[in-house]
């Protein structure tokens, strides 16, 4: 029997398909109006390339925002719960993890079995999250990709300070039109650094305890994680596709079921 992750994100919905101990396949798809759909166009996807269908023997496990909608879903795990158990699987060293999704920053703190010690989370505004990194991006003009280039080759950081994204916008317009303006590297260190800052914050409220992982989407965006490290003040671990890091922890959650004969 197959054990299958779902992990269903307000962009992207991610599967991961495992069996014994071993990943073998995996999927992702951008996650439209109906979750249980594109949950199931996910799955599809992952299962076809293990050269199984959708009607096979398998036990799944779903999470994230739209977790507890997947009618076929086995069970629905918290995203602190999947993230911790995907962490210990592939970085069994770290003992956090920081999640910076689309739409909201998650810290868990996980001992060496992968259970959840402590968490904490951001979702009251945009800023700090991979929106408002589009955003600012947006503002400036330039590709994502380009900003986090860029803000490698920055030897100072524009102070952003705002905690509303609203008002961190007029700050970096600010910096765009001053006389002499601020350089855009300079200002896509100070978006990176501000968004850094409340990371770090709520790393601070769990306690910071080494080795400290990356997982979600943003964690692809080099410029965070360069600045990340810097605020750590050593280099965090960056998993091959930090994005499914969720989705393996559901799955792993779900051989564990099919191990106590649940499946």
């Amino acid at each position: 029997m197959k054990a299958v992750g779902i992990d269903i994100g307000s962009l992207t919905t991610k599967v991961i398909v495992m069996e014994d101990n071993k990943i073998l396949s995996s999927a992702i798809v951008d996650t439209g109006d109906d979750a249980e759909a594109t949950a199931k166009q996910a799955m599809a996807q992952a299962l076809e390339k293990t050269g199984a269908s959708s009607s096979g023997d398998y036990y799944t496990v779903s999470t994230g925002i739209g977790g507890k909608s997947i009618s076929f879903s086995n069970q629905s795990k918290a995203i602190t719960t999947c993230l911790a158990r995907g962490t210990c699987y592939l970085l069994p060293s770290a003992r956090m993890v920081i999640d910076m999704g689309a739409e909201s920053s998650t810290v868990v703190k996980l001992n060496e079995r992968g259970r959840v010690v402590d968490w904490a989370n951001h979702d009251k505004c945009a800023a700090g999250t991979g929106i408002f990194l589009q955003q600012m991006a947006k503002l400036m003009q330039i590709p994502l990709e380009e900003m986090a280039r860029l803000s490698l080759n920055a030897k100072g950081s524009a102070d952003i300070t705002s905690t509303c994204a609203v008002f961190a916008e007029s700050e970096v317009i600010s910096h765009v039109h001053r006389d002499p303006p601020t350089p855009m590297s300079d200002i896509a260190a100070g978006i990176y650094s501000s968004v850094i800052s409340r990371i770090m914050a709520l790393c601070k409220r769990v306690g910071i305890a080494k080795d400290v992982a990356v997982a979600g989407g943003v964690a692809l965006n080099v410029g965070l994680i360069n600045i990340l490290g810097k605020e750590m003040g050593f280099p965090v671990l960056l998993p091959e596709s930090p994005r499914f890091l969720t989705a393996v922890g559901a799955a792993i959650i779900a051989r564990e079921n099919i191990d106590k004969g649940l499946g």
